[in-house]
């Protein structure tokens, strides 16, 4: 198996890159990229962890290189936020940034499942499948924003409040990646009961988890620890699909069966091409359905904000 981070030589990119070594399966590639020529040093330091998966650096022009014949590519390139900005605040950099990866991947690896974390997730995913589907390569069931996060951070917190054991605790989260459209689903918790100020609480500390990282950094960074342990996860889920494991459920921020916005996080299962069955999920409660019913429009600007962005170039 062959893996390409790309900005790999950020805070998150780095971290990653050590958990990918540890887990993934002998024989593995990890090919890391960045702009910074510090990437070959952190390619090198990285290597001397003793196990059988191979890691190789790149840098500038060489990102041709990171991306021969590989399987999967996850895109954590791109500016963190900082104490008062909202993950939109990040548009305009990053938009550029995932224009110039997603053209490079188009050019060098157009069958690769593509992870993206760079945010904002709600509209860096529906540029890249802008890109893709102009260069007519665009296979929906291969791009993933990858919001596995805010599942990891919705058992943590959950753990928390009832004291229960964590690896019990599954919460499907929905939606999108901004405050407003991450819709963790309580009510589908078994054997673990909330009142109402608990169900609000809870749900209002998980979509608000991000900002409350970034105020404690003092302004040092956003999450990047905890990001990069939910990327590994997702990552691993891929690998695993890949490999022909059956029975891979995963969420992710998609292009799936459009119910209730054209991209939307929403249960899938994993196999060799990506995407093999979309789920349905099911039903919610009266407080969950309008969370859901109230993050549409924020979700449908965001994916509209993504298509203008594609749209308005002179050329790509």
């Amino acid at each position: 198996m062959r893996i390409s981070i790309l900005g790999a030589a950020g805070n998150i990119g780095q971290a990653l890159s050590l958990l990918l070594k540890i887990y993934l399966p002998v024989g593995s590639e990890l090919h890391l990229y960045d702009v910074t020529p510090a990437m070959l040093g952190i390619a090198l330091d990285l290597s001397h962890v003793s196990n059988n998966v191979i890691v190789k650096g790149f840098i500038g022009k060489d990102i041709t290189q990171a991306l021969v014949n590989t399987d999967i590519v996850i895109i954590s390139a791109g500016i963190a936020r900082k104490p008062g900005m909202e993950r939109d605040d990040l548009f305009n950099i990053n938009a550029d940034i995932i224009l110039k990866l997603i053209k490079q991947i188009v050019i060098t690896s157009p069958n690769a499942l593509i992870g993206i974390i760079t945010n904002p997730i709600n509209s860096t995913v529906v540029i890249a499948a802008e890109i893709l589907k102009k260069y007519q390569v665009y296979d929906k069931r291969k791009l993933f924003g990858i919001t596995t996060l805010d599942s990891i951070r919705a058992n943590k917190f959950v753990h928390d409040m009832k004291g229960k054991n964590v690896n019990n605790i599954n919460v499907p989260v929905i939606g999108g990646h901004s405050n407003q459209t991450i819709l963790p689903l309580l009510s589908k918790l078994r054997n673990i009961n909330f009142n109402n100020q608990e169900v609000i609480d809870i749900t209002r500390r998980i979509q608000n988890a991000g900002d409350e990282v970034i105020k404690y950094k003092s302004g040092s960074g956003s999450a990047t620890l905890s990001m990069s342990y939910a990327a590994s996860r997702f990552c691993l889920s891929l690998v695993n699909g890949l490999l022909g494991n059956s029975n891979i459920l995963e969420y992710a921020y998609i292009e799936g069966d459009s119910k209730y916005a054209k991209f939307f996080s929403q249960p899938f299962v994993l196999g060799k091409n990506g995407i093999i069955e979309y789920k349905e999920i099911g039903k919610i409660s009266l407080f969950e359905e309008s969370i859901l019913n109230n993050m549409i429009s924020h979700l449908n600007q965001d994916i509209l904000r993504g298509e203008m962005f594609v749209k308005k170039l002179s050329s790509i």
